[in-house]
């Protein structure tokens, strides 16, 4: 029993050990961390790609955007359009038209019934 609980002291010790080095925060701890090294930015500029644009001018778009843009535009496009033209195939829809249809027979034979004692 002792070493049973032994073993697991230790095992507990090197998850703890474990956890606390994979847990370092960005920029945080002691010295060079997991996720940063010398000669990075602590924050972002707050631009696009972290490049400004010159000044005076607008950012020029890489040849990847464009075909990402209208790939995206048209798949939300066609999928909008197809599912909300695809058909009703639940099964209350098909049971509320049946039940419709037995009501119409019904009637029908209840008219047919009412016309040929009229008849006599």
């Amino acid at each position: 029993m002792r070493a049973i609980s032994t073993a697991a002291a230790a095992a507990g010790g090197m998850l703890r050990a474990r956890l606390r080095s994979a847990s370092r925060v960005r920029g945080g701890g002691e010295g060079a961390g997991r996720w940063t090294t010398p000669g990075h930015e602590e924050r972002p500029k707050g631009y696009l790609f972290n490049r400004p644009p010159p000044p005076g001018e607008s950012r020029k778009w890489e040849d990847w955007e464009l075909p990402c843009y209208v790939t995206s535009f048209l798949t939300v496009v066609i999928l909008g359009v197809g599912l909300n033209a695809k058909p009703d195939l639940t099964i209350e829809t098909w049971a509320h038209q049946k039940a419709l249809e037995r009501l119409q027979q019904q009637e029908l034979a209840a008219a047919g019934a009412a016309g040929d004692g009229d008849a006599e």
